[in-house]
């Protein structure tokens, strides 16, 4: 991998050292795209990545998400939709999601409570419902979430159901099964995504 392609792997990552396959793929497709398309190049030549997974999601398909550092995010979504259009030309019958790299806080325990614990708040956002909860919105971007329901099933099982805005129907409606399956596999729940049958979806 090329000095240049492996600057798009952040400083601060693991990954950096010693890149996977996929991670030295994507690094090497960011920096090519950042070469050779002109008016993507003032977009692109900020943007990290903090590591990257193929993650299966059914039928034999895999989708590559690409974990990017929370302060990149707002940069990545400016050139989302074009990016993944061209990483998919790339990486062909893969869907390419971008998601930021979060971590989960666990919640102090009694027992162990310093004085430096009770001082720092853990942050809502490093929670585990904020975190999921933001994983959810990167998958779906640019699209917006309308609504979200939560249904118990007799067996106790959970199945949150997401009903996304009707205008992006016609550009995300493959991908829902993949969204599915993704949010599955980095969360451990059930989503269905849907979009509204009517105004009492709303």
């Amino acid at each position: 991998m090329s000095a240049g392609a492996l600057n798009k792997i952040a400083p601060n990552s693991p990954s950096r050292q010693d890149p996977s396959e996929i991670e030295e793929s994507i690094a090497s497709a960011l920096f090519d795209l950042e070469s050779n398309i002109p008016d993507m190049k003032s977009s692109l030549r900020p943007l990290q990545f903090v590591s990257a997974r193929e993650i299966e999601v059914g039928h034999g398909r895999k989708a590559v998400v690409i974990f990017v550092p929370v302060p990149l995010l707002a940069g990545w979504h400016k050139s989302q939709q074009r990016l993944t259009r061209e990483l998919e030309k790339k990486f062909s019958d893969r869907h390419v999601l971008i998601i930021a790299s979060r971590r989960i806080l666990p919640r102090p325990k009694r027992s162990n409570r310093s004085y430096t614990a009770q001082k720092q708040k853990r942050p809502r956002s490093r929670t585990h419902t904020a975190v999921h909860d933001a994983i959810l919105e990167d998958l779906v971007y640019p699209v917006e979430i309308v609504g979200k329901r939560l249904r118990t099933k007799t067996d106790g099982t959970k199945l949150l159901k997401v009903i996304l805005d009707e205008k992006e129907r016609g550009g995300v409606d493959y991908r829902l099964d993949t969204y599915t399956d993704v949010y599955k596999r980095l969360t451990g729940k059930s989503v269905h995504f849907e979009f509204p049958q009517g105004a009492a979806e709303y």
